[in-house]
């Protein structure tokens, strides 16, 4: 019996060794271990790799960036194509245009200038005027303000020139956050705002928005804006189209500014010839 139970305690003793031994390898060693089974040849390419991928994004990155006096990095800015100038050469011919101002003025010259041409299924339209604040086209059904699409070209405080929406309410224009243009560019220069853009011929049927395959009467206005928004024209009765206007014809029309008005009417050419007959004749 004696027997027996020391060799029962010589076998518990050797399996206590055993357990021993297997956990004498710290954590560290068998992570150090995997990582050599996982190395090799293979892990030192994958290595390579990332590394050279790392190189590749941070050149690519600093490529693309510059830094500052102060060593910041910031990003370039990028290309801004420069507003194409107005063409007044092809009014009449491939797009009509309406001139307003000094007789013989451009759309760098004129008080106000607008031109409009089809392009495929939308019109472009072209406007500039001699103000920092804002340029307008409105189309209506008669020559007076009210219930009038009107499409805007506004400076704001920020230099930037913005195409917006707006509906005549009486002698009110409105806001309207259904932008139909598109393809916009404006720039301020010369203290001019000058403006592109294009809308569709055709139009969803809504109040505010008009169809301009039909044919409307133009109104032109031009005035100052204030923080970005658009304030009361600059003269109290803006031009307006003497007939309704169809984009499917192409004319270069010439409405004279008040200040060259005096002299063409009927009634002052009549009196400067009444005044030239009586200087040259004398009184009796």
């Amino acid at each position: 019996m004696a027997e027996r139970s020391r060799g029962a305690r010589r076998r518990l003793l050797l399996l206590l060794l055993l357990l021993l031994a297997g956990s004498a390898a710290s954590p560290a060693e068998e992570g150090g271990g995997r990582r050599e089974a996982g190395g090799g040849e293979h892990g030192e390419e994958a290595a390579r790799h990332h590394d050279s991928s790392y190189g590749t994004f941070a050149s690519e990155f600093y490529d693309l960036r510059y830094l500052s006096e102060e060593g910041y990095p910031f990003p370039t800015a990028p290309p801004v194509d420069p507003f194409a100038k107005i063409r007044v050469d092809d009014c009449g011919k491939t797009k009509g245009c309406f001139r307003y101002g000094k007789p013989g003025c451009n759309a760098e010259t004129c008080d106000y200038f607008l031109s409009y041409r089809r392009i495929g299924a939308d019109v472009e339209f072209e406007l500039s005027a001699d103000t920092d604040g804002w340029v307008a086209v409105g189309f209506s059904s008669d020559k007076k303000m009210g219930g009038d699409d009107v499409m805007a070209c506004v400076h704001d405080d920020n230099g930037r020139v913005r195409i917006q929406h707006f509906y005549n309410v009486g002698q009110w224009a409105k806001e309207i956050q259904r932008n139909p243009a598109r393809d916009e560019e404006g720039v301020f220069e010369n203290n001019r705002v000058t403006c592109r853009f294009k809308r569709p011929v055709y139009v969803p049927r809504e109040e505010t928005i008009v169809d301009l395959h039909l044919s409307w009467y133009y109104l032109f206005a031009w005035g100052p804006a204030i923080q970005g928004s658009i304030t009361r024209h600059d003269i109290d009765s803006p031009p307006v189209s003497e007939r309704v206007v169809s984009i499917y014809k192409y004319e270069d029309i010439f409405m004279p500014s008040a200040a060259y008005q005096t002299f063409s009417s009927p009634f002052c050419l009549l009196l400067i010839v009444a005044l030239t007959f009586y200087l040259l004749m004398g009184t009796p």
